[in-house]
């Protein structure tokens, strides 16, 4: 695999997608595509009542649809897709897979995709084409899972980055978890699950201030992590997202209604003058952030990891954000855990921007721990 210029031919580079005014809601629900299984459920009756106006699609899998996944004529409206489409299954396999870095464990997902549009995220690679808000219905089932596998860990038996006593399970892997509350109470029954689990805790980062959430009572056994970058790169890469403002705002909320609050600085995108631009931020969150929330705040630093093949779509719908995150002169290939080709930044350039980043850190935001960075 190389790094490639964009081809020619392609849609202008000067195209953008609009930045939404802040009163933009992420879902504007007009097909519901289904599994019958799904569609029986408890959970599926109670999306359905929630979009009553919905057109209702019977599919055999949410993994096969055709019309939706791997159709190329979506990348117009790919935006549009992601906020009109919804898709209801169930999780058929339920596993929990080590991690070691952000969590100690990834929990089987209760939903994959996503309504919002960050031109960089991988997980539209999975399905293809826009990959909208997958809801898997078999809550009951994900969480009895999960259960189970709390009580065969035991105790945690040493602090690790991930926590100093508890296991940390990242319920949002492939999803926004505040964005899918807004589908359905998934998101609020894992929360409730993981407050009467003693010995682990929930983690899931978010772009989207669901303040919904401020109700469901976590007594610290949630950690939400708010993703954090430059406004001026999240105004072009970060589509239909809370404004970052307004997420550094939100911590302290979180922080009293009983959740743990860390931070995603990710992705780092390198380009002309991001060293000011991440000091800026850095200071911002430095004024604005209460006290409480710096005393227990850590921070992951993840640098920008892109696709070839996504880049080539995201040249159909938002081609403007790919002259920040096409840069094959500071990237090279590379092989992912999944088995994936990706491109990251060539390793010499990562190390530098993270020892520049860590700097800035240690300048701005002294209090700001870092509890890993990739």
């Amino acid at each position: 695999m190389r790094c490639t210029s964009p081809p020619s031919g392609g849609p202008p580079v000067s195209a953008v997608v609009p930045r939404q005014p802040r009163s933009f809601h992420p879902l504007d629900i007009r097909r519901i595509h289904a599994e019958p299984e799904a569609l029986a459920s408890e959970r599926g009756r109670q999306v359905l009542a929630r979009f009553p106006s919905a057109e209702v699609i019977h599919v055999p899998s949410h993994w096969n649809i055709p019309h939706l996944h791997g159709n190329a004529g979506n990348v117009e409206r790919w935006a549009r897709t992601k906020r009109e489409d919804l898709v209801l299954g169930v999780r058929k396999a339920l596993s929990a897979r080590p991690n070691g870095r952000s969590a100690d464990w990834i929990a089987p997902s209760s939903a994959n995709g996503c309504a919002l549009a960050c031109a960089y995220c991988y997980v539209p690679r999975r399905k293809g084409y826009a990959n909208p808000v997958t809801v898997f219905t078999n809550i009951d089932k994900i969480i009895g899972y999960l259960g189970r596998h709390v009580t065969r860990q035991g105790p945690k038996p040493h602090a690790n980055q991930c926590d100093a006593a508890a296991w940390v399970y990242d319920i949002g892997e492939n999803n926004d978890c505040s964005v899918d509350a807004l589908v359905c109470d998934n998101t609020a029954d894992l929360i409730r699950a993981f407050r009467d689990w003693p010995t682990a805790k929930a983690s899931f980062a978010t772009k989207w201030v669901n303040r919904q959430l401020l109700e469901l009572d976590p007594r610290g056994r949630t950690r939400v992590r708010f993703s954090l970058m430059p406004p001026a790169d999240s105004r072009l890469l970060d589509v239909s997202t809370t404004p970052v403002p307004e997420r550094i705002a939100a911590a302290g909320d979180f922080l009293a209604a009983g959740y743990e609050v860390h931070f995603n600085l990710s992705p780092v995108v390198l380009r002309p003058g991001w060293q000011a631009d991440w000091a800026e931020l850095l200071h911002r969150m430095d004024d604005l952030l209460p006290a409480a929330v710096k005393r227990q705040a850590a921070a992951e630093i993840i640098m920008l990891t892109h696709n070839e093949a996504l880049h080539r779509v995201n040249l159909g719908w938002h081609p403007k954000a790919e002259q920040l995150l096409w840069r094959p002169g500071l990237q090279e290939p590379k092989l992912s855990q999944n088995g994936s080709w990706n491109v990251r930044y060539r390793v010499e350039t990562k190390t530098l921007a993270l020892a520049e980043l860590r700097g800035l850190i240690e300048r701005h935001a002294p209090w700001l721990r870092i509890r890993y960075a990739f």
